[in-house]
């Protein structure tokens, strides 16, 4: 069922209360570092603003535990915002109270206000009602373009919506678009590739991509559970021991179903983990006992990559490699241009796979790049993410005419 979105509704003098991701990277005198997540917004207050709307914008920054935090506060984000928008925001002290109610009674058609960090309250992780109804207070009616928080109940993302109608914003409504398609009507061959650390963290999405895809392709660091499954010795590589069992049946489900499951053949093996270890490759079942894989090597970077570019569709979640490291870098790399230089749908699901692409200056050649890691995965497990039903259903105008 499709969401409304800001689109469906008229927001003309109306307070709409936004709920956006702008948890951003900081450096350490509190400089952005990485403003994606913030021009990412842009479309949606921009059309917000155009019809008329006074826009309240909410969104959690760090992790302050529920109290306040002079290194978490919003000020750097509404100057930031101020100047991608060309226009002033106004940084309220916080995000309920007598004061935040005074100063979004004071706004116009047109005016921005920025509220104070979600999470200084621990009512908005817990999903309060009576902090949900608090924010909900604030407005006439919720939009989520915040993806990246999707996958989270809390009060802003969930809670709020209870109170009074929510719909998508133009990420939100993108996100959600692209790879619901690549889910359930894909351009074929569909081709998955995973990677990262361990095997437990992608348990729900290879049981979901598995009745779904033509190809899986796995490496990262949980490759080598795969790889010990099948009798490798693996050194000291990265082992998820209780799930070699799963890793089995994970290979053999494949079999059954038809799906072409790779792995890697060779190796970047190096003798410790460190960016200066010495390193060399080797055969896949033949990593030394007393080193570890850290990346995958040449001719795996190959044949993924001729898997990739004869692809209809390709969703990438995982690095291959240790790429922070750059003699670990280079599978991360090969797998970041075989989709740029594809024909295939191309989607990115967030976090590492996503700062990789940024780092190499290939988000431009992807068709979709998600801002959310975890909810990400959570959609690719075919898992409801919260913030994402407490939206109305298309056609469900009750409270927005």
């Amino acid at each position: 069922m499709r969401k409304l979105t800001v689109e469906d509704i008229n927001v003309a003098g109306k307070r709409v209360f936004v709920r956006v991701d702008f948890n951003v990277p900081m450096d350490a005198q509190r400089n952005i570092t990485d403003d994606r997540r913030i021009a990412a917004a842009l479309p949606t207050i921009e059309y917000l603003l155009d019809h008329g709307a006074k826009v309240i914008l909410a969104s959690h920054l760090g992790r302050p535990k529920g109290k306040y935090d002079p290194s978490a506060t919003m000020d750097p984000i509404a100057e930031r915002l101020s100047e991608l928008l060309g226009k002033p925001v106004r940084k309220l002290g916080d995000c309920i109270g007598p004061e935040v109610v005074q100063a979004v009674g004071e706004m116009e058609p047109g005016d921005v206000v920025l509220l104070e960090n979600l999470r200084f309250h621990r009512e908005e992780e817990a999903n309060d009602p009576r902090f949900a109804e608090a924010l909900a207070s604030l407005a006439d009616v919720y939009v989520n373009d915040a993806f990246g928080t999707a996958h989270r109940a809390h009060a802003s993302t969930e809670g709020i919506a209870h109170y009074i109608p929510g719909v998508a914003g133009f990420l939100m409504k993108k996100e959600i678009e692209i790879m619901g398609k690549a889910i359930e009507d894909p351009a074929r061959p569909f081709i998955a590739v995973l990677g990262g650390a361990k095997v437990a963290d992608k348990l729900g999405v290879i049981d979901n991509l598995l009745d779904k895809v033509d190809g899986l392709i796995i490496g990262g660091g949980m490759a080598y559970t795969f790889l010990a499954a099948k009798g490798y010795e693996i050194g000291k590589s990265i082992l998820d021991a209780e799930r070699l069992d799963y890793a089995r049946g994970a290979m053999a489900k494949a079999k059954d179903r038809g799906v072409t499951l790779e792995l890697p053949v060779d190796i970047v093996a190096a003798e410790r983990f460190d960016a200066d270890s010495p390193y060399k490759i080797v055969d896949a079942d033949g990593i030394p006992a007393d080193w570890m894989g850290l990346d995958i090597g040449p001719k795996t970077v190959e044949r993924f990559s001729n898997l990739i570019r004869s692809a209809g569709t390709v969703i990438w979640n995982g690095p291959m490699g240790v790429f922070e490291m750059p003699a670990f870098s280079r599978g991360t790399r090969g797998i970041a241009e075989a989709l740029a230089s594809s024909d295939a749908v191309t989607i990115v699901g967030g976090g590492d796979s996503a700062a990789a692409c940024e780092q190499y200056g290939l988000a431009d050649k992807m068709t979709h790049v998600s801002t959310g890691g975890g909810a990400s995965l959570e959609f690719l497990e075919g898992r409801e993410l919260p913030g994402v039903a407490a939206l109305r259903d298309e056609g469900d105008m009750e409270g927005l005419k």
